[in-house]
């Protein structure tokens, strides 16, 4: 049942046809939308319960065949977030966009599909001349390269997240007696003032020896004077996220703790530097890692270098020592190499960036310059 008009949306209409090229080029006929996030991307409807069927043909008739499924809760609300496509009000939207398909190869992504689903979705279509294909990742490889638009999402999102931090900071937030949980509760707080919808994932605050554990979850533990304090944290702004890390030292603390900010923030740069449309990602993990590695600490590096971010908060490209992807210019990945002494302390510093043809653009501000606070 249609119960839109259609109406232009351009960035829906661009990343659509972007999508019908990948998929002429994979022998399909249209493909099945079934993950939330991927639905958002092409037409913008935000909804718990969603499917869009995408055909491939590179001519009008494709878009106007294009449908978008949601249940009656949404009739609205897909009718002002997606108002150039046509609606089908349907719980089950999978099913029914795919009982109501032309006979044709259509794909959908066997990565998100579960295998209670896949017979659900073959049950719809018998009969139907559909044949059901797997194509997986096809909405992701659009999505690691970000337009105009979204680029400004990001930089929102980091803006945030860098004025909350540093209202936290010139506010004594960070001083021995306060916990972990309130360190992170005031981050999160903050940033929803400079104008995040929320934080794009649990904010980690970890001190002392705590910030030997990359993904601490903050506790009652008070921060105290002489510890490394390590923050990785986030805002969300029009459903793109931002990350970032920085570690503190609260007083003057110790030299090996200063000698491993350096090491780690040597590695960072190098990290950064290395970012270029045309490089693999994995040359840009192999920079920072050949750092920290010379420097006799490579064990205690244990995670890759960092993650492309973007409507969610680890999606493609994969930024790691085995990684197979090559940057390119519109990529947004993050850079953060870590150490971690278990029992003692660890620090990584992380940025967000975006890909450029000559190298990146830093899209989180705040200093990386050790801060002694206290």
């Amino acid at each position: 049942m249609t119960v839109s008009r259609p109406r232009p949306h351009p960035a829906g209409i661009r990343r659509r046809e972007a999508l019908r090229v990948l998929l002429r080029g994979a022998g399909l006929d249209a493909l099945l939308v079934t993950d939330l996030v991927n639905v958002r991307y092409l037409c913008g409807f935000t909804g718990s319960n969603a499917a869009l069927l995408v055909h491939a043909g590179d001519d009008a008739a494709a878009e106007d065949r294009t449908v978008l499924a949601t249940d009656g809760r949404y009739r609205t609300q897909a009718g002002a977030e997606a108002p150039d496509l046509p609606l089908l009000v349907e719980r089950a939207c999978g099913p029914a966009l795919l009982a109501a398909a032309a006979a044709g190869r259509v794909g959908f992504d066997s990565a998100q599909v579960t295998v209670d689903g896949l017979d659900v979705l073959t049950a719809a279509t018998d009969g139907s001349g559909v044949e059901l294909a797997r194509a997986a990742g096809l909405v992701e490889r659009l999505r690691a390269v970000k337009d105009a638009a979204e680029i400004d999402a990001l930089r929102l999102a980091c803006a945030a997240a860098d004025a909350a931090l540093a209202g936290a900071i010139a506010d004594g937030v960070l001083a021995p007696g306060r916990t972990e949980r309130d360190v992170a509760r005031e981050l999160e707080d903050r940033m929803v003032t400079h104008g995040a919808s929320g934080p794009s994932f649990e904010t980690i605050v970890a001190a002392g020896g705590n910030s030997a554990i990359p993904h601490h979850h903050p506790s009652d533990a008070p921060l105290a004077a002489g510890d490394l304090v390590t923050m990785d944290f986030g805002a969300l702004v029009d459903g793109y996220h931002s990350d970032m890390t920085r570690t503190v030292l609260l007083g003057p603390g110790a030299d090996w703790q200063r000698e491993l900010y350096a090491l780690v923030d040597e590695a960072a740069a190098a990290g950064r530097a290395a970012v270029a449309a045309g490089v693999p990602t994995a040359d840009v993990d192999a920079a920072a890692r050949a750092v920290i590695t010379d420097a006799g600490f490579g064990e205690q590096f244990v995670h890759p270098v960092g993650h492309g971010v973007g409507l969610v908060i680890h999606e493609a490209p994969a930024m790691s020592a085995t990684a197979t992807a090559t940057l390119e210019t519109g990529m947004t990945v993050t850079v953060e190499p870590g150490v971690y002494l278990p029992g003692r302390g660890g620090v990584r510093i992380e940025d967000t960036v975006v890909v450029t043809g000559s190298g990146a653009d830093t899209l989180t501000a705040s200093t990386r310059d050790l801060l002694v606070l206290g």
